[in-house]
């Protein structure tokens, strides 16, 4: 076996918290989304009307919500297909064996598999399960979003080379990745960059599919299936409802009145970025408008840093990775989208 696979140990529970099982967190996920939508419909088309503020973050809520879901689903199918059809040691033979060219190929891995950054997360817990380090994943959770097929011809189709903004978004998202894949890899125990819970998933998997030789693929993978939606989406149902509720506290007025500065410009649209949790497949033409309100550096900004850190993606990323890891992801992406943005603008 390659030294792309780690082995793991199990490791005893730093903070012990009260769990549920895979299927009450799948059934609370489901009883929130279908809550979610029916009290969109109800509200569309009542008699009565409820305050401004309680139907734009209804509305907002719903369209994160409803932009995500379908990507968060084909990641979860496409982390079961890694973990149960696809053979490890064909992934390995497939990958280089030096870690920075195999960090490389991992980063560009999106673009044969194309779920926004919202897929990419129980995509990038698949890896891991399957054996892959923490750094490695994280190369591809971080690089997926913006080196698909889909978000780079949208952007083409929106901006095309004007203003070096698509290349800019490209290369900055290549070059951030590993970045954050090289550092995260000196760290001296990357395993424990996971949370106790998945890090105890990740520590016997094959065991536990070695104890039941009878279950068939589809078993399993159903049983898999079920165990990642329980994790995933109520984080996701809580992110969407805390993006509708930030964005109608923050006016957008307030980040439009800095579009003018080169820095704080850069700095508006990468909020504005975190605060919306748009999809990166269409983050392209929400921007549009912005042009010509906005300097070059900032759009760039916006399309870089976005579809990494945001604030549905933390609250889904905090299901694989410790709080400190996303807090140290967070400030290397956001000084690294600023530094792009601020050159685009001072030299470009």
């Amino acid at each position: 076996m390659s030294d792309t696979l780690l082995a793991r140990t199990p490791r005893p529970d730093r903070h012990p918290r009260w769990r549920i099982s895979p299927a009450t967190g799948l059934a609370i996920g489901v009883v929130l989304a279908a809550a979610a939508f029916g009290l969109r419909q109800l509200t569309a088309g009542a008699d009565f009307t409820l305050p401004n503020a309680i139907q734009d973050l209804l509305t907002l809520s719903y369209s994160v919500l409803i932009e995500s879901i379908g990507f968060v689903v084909l990641g979860i199918l496409l982390s079961v297909m890694v973990q149960i059809w696809i053979p490890a040691s064909w992934i390995v033979r497939v990958l280089p064996r030096n870690v920075v060219l195999r960090r490389a190929a991992l980063s560009l891995l999106g673009v044969f598999l194309p779920v926004c950054e919202c897929g990419n997360v129980p995509l990038a817990r698949g890896l891991i399960v399957k054996g892959f380090s923490v750094p490695e994943s994280m190369t591809f959770l971080v690089a997926a979003p913006i080196l698909n097929p889909i978000t780079i011809i949208t952007t083409h189709q929106v901006f095309g080379f004007d203003d070096g903004i698509l290349v800019a978004r490209l290369l900055g998202g290549f070059a951030i990745a590993n970045l954050i894949g090289w550092l995260f890899s000196r760290h001296p125990e990357p395993d424990r960059l996971l949370t106790d819970t998945f890090y105890a998933q990740c520590a016997a998997p094959d065991a536990a599919r070695d104890h039941d030789h009878s279950a068939s693929r589809w078993t399993q993978s159903r049983q898999l299936f079920a165990r990642e939606a329980s994790a995933v989406m109520p984080a996701l149902i809580i992110g969407a409802t805390i993006a509708g509720l930030v964005q109608v506290v923050i006016p957008r007025e307030t980040l439009v009145a800095l579009g003018s500065n080169p820095l704080w410009s850069v700095l508006a649209l990468m909020a504005l970025a975190f605060v919306i949790s748009i999809c990166s497949n269409i983050d392209a033409f929400f921007i549009l408008p912005f042009v010509g309100i906005f300097m070059p550096g900032a759009i760039a900004a916006f399309l870089i840093f976005g579809p990494i850190i945001d604030i549905k993606m933390l609250a889904m990323m905090r299901t694989t990775l410790t709080t400190r890891t996303l807090i140290q992801l967070t400030t290397i992406v956001a000084l690294m989208s600023l530094a792009i943005g601020l050159v685009m603008n001072y030299v470009g």
